[in-house]
């Protein structure tokens, strides 16, 4: 039997032709409306809505789904939000990524049809988003996270609210394997903590430093230790592991792995990749203070052989933290320029040194060429005298 497509049937027939189709797939449903009204029908349907996601194939799923969306948008907001919760807690547990697929674009039109300032629309966004880790497809429903923020705010969302769904995210972009965005998105999740209440984002502020250290493009850290909820842990291995990547060399690494190998390996970090990190890491460091950097002392400090310099050296200037070129007849390395591993009170000094040098060269150069647009016409001057 084929779903019916309900174009030109009025709410009852709707009804009617729903009950008799999902009942034809195995539903335990009444052919027949029930006598309690509007409400409590659409309740019903939705209630074994999920039977087309097992019996059906995906049109007619599909074209079953957005019979019930069509029914849903017209249902007073005071009487919909059982409804809603339920329809979405449904087409979020599809039994298989085709099926996935269509429920996304199911929940998609719902949201466009309650409208993003619906009081549900929380509800229809955090199953949008359940549902596009189910089908790599988060880039369709999450792009930019100040608009998000943006919404949340002018929804009044409150904060446990904002937590979650900034914690499913987080989930979903990782297994969609966005691991730069899902940074971020774990980093406004932990500064909606406070000093009062940080202590409840120890799981999260773990996950976000594992998440960041786990990075293989992810180099500058230090903005972590900041975070209320990160200083929590302060004593803390992980604590103590971050501080260790945020500004400390390979050597301290290396420390720390040897007595904590079972701590390391537990976190589910490659000991490889973290390797490859605190060497970039370290060169970063050596580069802040040296612009001429032997190929020697890179082998003392990074514990690299000989000829693993140079393949090094390229994978450094790959990241584009590092300005610089080899010099392999004097078998060194030109530092040009290198993004600070840390930026703190000295940087900022430092910072302020350059514009403040910058102002006067630029005042210099206006004072000069001042000095030669009057010189023609002091001359032209002189002579007429």
């Amino acid at each position: 039997m084929s779903a019916p497509t309900f174009n030109d049937a009025t709410d009852e027939e709707q009804y009617l032709d729903l009950r008799t189709y999902l009942k034809s797939l195995g539903a335990a449903i009444s052919e027949e409306n029930s006598e309690d009204g509007f409400h409590v029908d659409l309740q019903q349907v939705i209630s074994v809505c999920d039977v087309v996601l097992k019996e059906a194939n995906e049109t007619d799923a599909e074209c079953t789904l957005n019979s019930i969306v069509s029914l849903l948008i017209i249902v007073p907001p005071n009487e919909s939000e059982g409804l809603v919760h339920t329809f979405c807690d449904k087409l979020s547990k599809a039994p298989n990524p085709k099926m996935a697929a269509v429920c996304l674009k199911v929940l998609q039109n719902l949201f466009a049809g309650i409208g993003e300032h619906s009081p549900f629309c929380y509800d229809i966004y955090y199953s949008l988003v359940r549902v596009a880790g189910q089908t790599d497809s988060i880039n369709m429903i999450f792009k930019d996270l100040n608009k998000l923020k943006s919404w949340l705010i002018e929804m009044k969302t409150s904060t446990d609210k904002t937590q979650k769904l900034l914690r499913l995210l987080h989930e979903v972009l990782l297994e969609c394997k966005q691991s730069e965005l899902a940074a971020k998105v774990m980093i406004e999740l932990l500064g909606t903590y406070t000093e009062d209440n940080a202590s409840q984002a120890r799981d999260d502020a773990h996950k976000c430093i594992v998440t960041s250290l786990g990075d293989p493009n992810t180099f500058l850290l230090d903005h972590l230790l900041a975070l209320k909820p990160v200083r929590f842990l302060e004593g803390e291995l992980i604590h103590d592991l971050l501080t260790i990547f945020v500004s400390e060399k390979l050597s301290s690494y290396l420390s720390f792995y040897s007595t904590n190998k079972d701590f390391v390996n537990s976190l589910g970090l490659s000991h490889e990749q973290n390797l490859q990190k605190m060497r970039l890491l370290t060169f970063m460091q050596m580069a802040e203070t040296q612009k001429e950097i032997p190929f020697t002392l890179l082998e003392s400090e990074l514990q690299l052989k000989a000829e693993e310099i140079e393949p090094f050296i390229i994978d450094v200037l790959r990241t584009k933290l590092v300005r610089a070129k080899m010099d392999e007849l004097q078998q060194r390395v030109l530092v040009s320029s290198t993004m600070h591993r840390t930026f703190s009170k000295p940087q900022w000094q430092q910072l302020r040194e350059i514009l403040t040098r910058w102002q006067r060269n630029l005042s210099q150069v206006q004072s000069q060429m001042q000095t030669v647009i009057r010189a023609p016409y002091e001359n032209v001057a002189n002579v007429q005298a």
